[in-house]
């Protein structure tokens, strides 16, 4: 394959992923079933898969810092595989789940005063969290996408020049994905 197909691809590959997840953010699309029960456990089981792909990248990073490009290739693989289920889990909770906003301890879609109060300054630290969070998981799609690519044909000085950028975003997203869960779970309303 060319350059030209592949930047194609990518591209389209991340607009999609965009807009589909800009959609169900929106609630554009009416739920029109019940939510299935398994649907309430996807938040959970989405910090378990981004904690695990923290994990797996340092590996990654040890493994080909000891030149061991085999166990780096499967390492990023697997990672890879565990990212693009987390995005299905992701649209998936997020086409059937209401919204929950940080610091509803009620969980009436409102944040009164006493709420705001509540949740003090945290809250702050928390949209900061999940604004870098939402724009950076968005921007590395395609570094990522293109990274794996070019590693997987050994085109190794294009590779490393993407994973100089995409790297340590991909592990901010994924950690941050972490410390977003830990702080959101107490106001779900499920």
């Amino acid at each position: 394959m060319n350059d030209k197909l592949i930047f194609r691809v990518v591209a389209g590959v991340s607009i999609f992923v965009f807009l589909v997840v800009v959609i169900l953010n929106r609630k554009i699309i009416p739920v029109t079933i019940a939510t299935p029960d398994f649907v309430y456990f996807l938040p959970t089981l989405n910090a378990i898969i981004n904690g695990t792909c923290s994990v797996l990248l340092l590996v990654s990073l040890y493994f080909i810092k000891q030149k061991n490009i085999t166990m780096h290739k499967r390492v990023n693989i697997f990672t890879f595989f565990l990212s693009s289920l987390f995005l299905v889990s992701y649209i998936i909770f997020h086409y059937f789940a209401p919204e929950t906003k940080f610091g509803d301890l009620n969980n009436d879609g409102n944040l009164d005063v006493a709420e705001i109060a509540t949740a003090g300054n945290v809250r702050y630290v928390y949209y900061v969290i999940l604004i870098t969070h939402i724009i950076l998981a968005a921007g590395v799609l395609p570094l990522i996408l293109l990274s794996f690519y070019r590693g997987l044909q050994m085109q190794l000085e294009k590779h490393r020049k993407l994973v100089r950028y995409s790297f340590p975003v991909w592990l901010y997203v994924t950690v941050t994905g972490v410390i977003v869960y830990l702080m959101i779970s107490p106001y779900y309303n499920f």
